[in-house]
């Protein structure tokens, strides 16, 4: 059968058979490897992509039914050659070990990101728990997002005005908060001396 679909901004066209996944189309007919495919149960999540806008497991797709639709691959985070403030997170904060689970994180992130674009540590995991990452243990991954979500807003701000409550970069000194001495208290009679 012949397949259009929009992926990355460009119209792309292919005979497929009815049943191929859009994993494969992507990875075999398109050459866009950045996108893993893992555990062939629709459980690990290395295969997200985005479908309209939406992260969905590729692999869980017929090429077919993205057929008129368009998808987003992490090769299309870059735009005009400048990484998307996820990647960058991921390089910052080393979001990544093996690397396997990653675009799949990075999208499910920019995702997030676009939705909320200033999640708490919860909400981050959430979202990322359809994924699995065997090396990481998550908190780098969701250090990344953070920082990606920090460096965005900071990028909003007007440029004469420091956030406040911007988080440091990895390697940029944590603000110093003044330290507030409360009067000490006399352990035997409760009194404030």
């Amino acid at each position: 059968m012949h397949v259009t679909m929009n992926v990355n901004g460009e119209e792309v066209t292919g005979e497929i058979e009815g049943r191929l996944l859009l994993i494969h189309f992507l990875r075999d007919h398109l050459g866009l490897t950045g996108t893993h495919w893992g555990c062939d149960t629709s459980n690990c999540g290395t295969c997200v992509v985005w479908l309209d806008g939406e992260p969905v497991k590729s692999c869980t797709v017929l090429a077919a039914m993205a057929g008129g639709h368009e998808v987003r691959t992490v090769e299309g985070l870059e735009r005009d050659g400048e990484l998307d403030p996820v990647q960058r997170g991921f390089m910052e904060c080393h979001g990544l070990q093996c690397g396997f689970c990653t675009p799949g994180m990075m999208m499910t992130a920019r995702a997030l990101l676009d939705r909320n674009p200033d999640p708490s540590e919860g909400e981050i995991r959430e979202a990322i728990s359809g994924q699995i990452c065997r090396c990481t243990g998550y908190a780098s991954i969701v250090r990344s997002v953070r920082w990606a979500a920090a460096h965005e807003a900071a990028d909003r701000e007007p440029a004469d005005h420091e956030p406040a409550d911007r988080e440091p970069a990895d390697h940029e000194p944590a603000p110093q908060k003044p330290v507030v001495l409360e009067p000490a208290t006399d352990v035997t009679s409760g009194a404030t001396p």
